[in-house]
């Protein structure tokens, strides 16, 4: 099968969050597949993340999309492409292109993998897609709602077969590595103020003042005019609860000083991923759509990633891990603090256990989560080749 790609390749360094590791993940995926890859190698699809003017964004999606409808028609005629495969934010889609790619026969895909974050229901700009990949368990819903063609597939992670190995020796501890939001700050707090002795690597961990008093992730109330906005668009509940938390107090940055390590570098992350006694998962998000002590959660892609590494993998639980793996077995799951520090004392205790959910976890993901199965998936939901 020949596939299009667009998933945020770049001609230049952007600044938004990372999103370069799609491009190395999908491809390689879709080789090791057995299938093939092309793109439009001129188009800048994360260009468009960087803008938020209508009017920015508009001329970017005429000019790329322009790009990428004389490209596809190229190759098509050149040699025949099977399918569109995209991991597209809805301000990038144009449904008038996909209409155009379509007309060439071939099916449209876009794969997004925070519709429970992002979204109470589906985009009106996703729906001319042929199929949508989900791989958020909770989001099913919105698409069973709008009665579109869906498929529930985990996120996209390809690692090279020299990692995916179990025998790791355990030079590392019990490691969190991400960026701190305040769910993750009040999360961890409780467990170093516990005692476990954690590593967390990532940013905005140094940055809080011990005198902070407001939940630092989240916009300051500054105008009436404001407000109105955020009640518009949000609602009055979030609006509420975005009031009552800027009563909270922040855990200080003196907390966690003990724990801090510098932040890895690409292969410094493997070895910490794959090398850590155990390694931590956080699936809750910050949010004023929930109470701030009952936050939502999805399954990230890590919960796909650390087993594919072969790691000794905690992570916090959320409906559809069950339906990917056999939980205690395969990883550990944890609903509360309480029950983090508990199950991290238990691993502590037990090797035999910790290389078990290694082995185990492992053997999982590459049997049953790799892109290719998930490519098998949508194969058969559109009846290709």
């Amino acid at each position: 099968m020949r596939i299009f790609l667009s998933c945020q390749q770049a001609t230049r360094q952007h600044p938004v969050p990372a999103y370069h590791f799609w491009e190395t993940y999908l491809k390689a995926g879709i080789l090791e597949a057995g299938h093939h890859w092309t793109e439009a190698k001129a188009v800048d699809w994360a260009e468009g993340l960087v803008y938020s003017d209508e009017s920015e964004l508009k001329a970017w999606r005429d000019r790329t999309w322009s790009q990428a409808i004389d490209e596809i028609r190229r190759q098509h005629q050149a040699q025949p492409i099977d399918l569109f495969l995209s991991y597209l934010f809805p301000k990038q889609v144009e449904p008038s292109a996909i209409a155009e790619i379509q007309a060439l026969g071939i099916p449209c895909v876009n794969f997004y993998c925070d519709n429970v974050r992002d979204f109470n229901r589906v985009p009106n700009v996703f729906y001319p897609f042929d199929l949508h990949w989900v791989p958020e368990f909770k989001a099913l819903t919105f698409y069973q709602k709008a009665s579109l063609n869906h498929l529930y597939a985990p996120m996209p992670v390809w690692i090279p077969p020299a990692q995916r190995v179990t025998d790791h020796l355990e030079q590392y501890g019990i490691s969190f590595i991400g960026s701190r939001d305040s769910q993750r700050a009040h999360l961890l707090a409780q467990v170093v103020q516990a005692g476990v002795e954690l590593e967390i690597r990532g940013a905005g961990w140094q940055a809080k003042s011990s005198n902070s008093q407001a939940v630092q992730t989240h916009p300051k109330v500054q105008t009436l005019e404001n407000q109105w906005k955020f009640i518009r668009s949000q609602g009055i509940i979030p609006w509420i609860r975005k009031i009552q938390e800027k009563s909270l107090r922040d855990p200080p940055a003196e907390l966690f000083t003990a724990a801090l390590r510098h932040q890895p570098n690409s292969a410094e992350y493997i070895d910490i991923i794959q090398q850590s006694l155990i390694v931590l998962g956080i699936n809750r998000y910050p949010s004023y759509h929930y109470p701030f002590t009952q936050p939502n959660t999805y399954s990230r892609m890590r919960d796909i990633e650390a087993p594919m590494m072969g790691a000794c993998y905690l992570t916090e639980w959320t409906e559809g891990l069950d339906h990917l793996y056999d939980l205690g077995e395969e990883i550990e799951t944890y609903k509360t603090a309480e029950e983090m520090i508990e199950k991290i004392r238990m691993l502590q205790r037990d090797a035999e256990k910790r290389q078990q959910i290694r082995r185990r976890g492992q053997q999982r993901v590459l049997s049953d989560h790799t892109i290719a199965k998930s490519l098998e998936k949508i194969c058969t939901a559109l009846n290709l080749r």
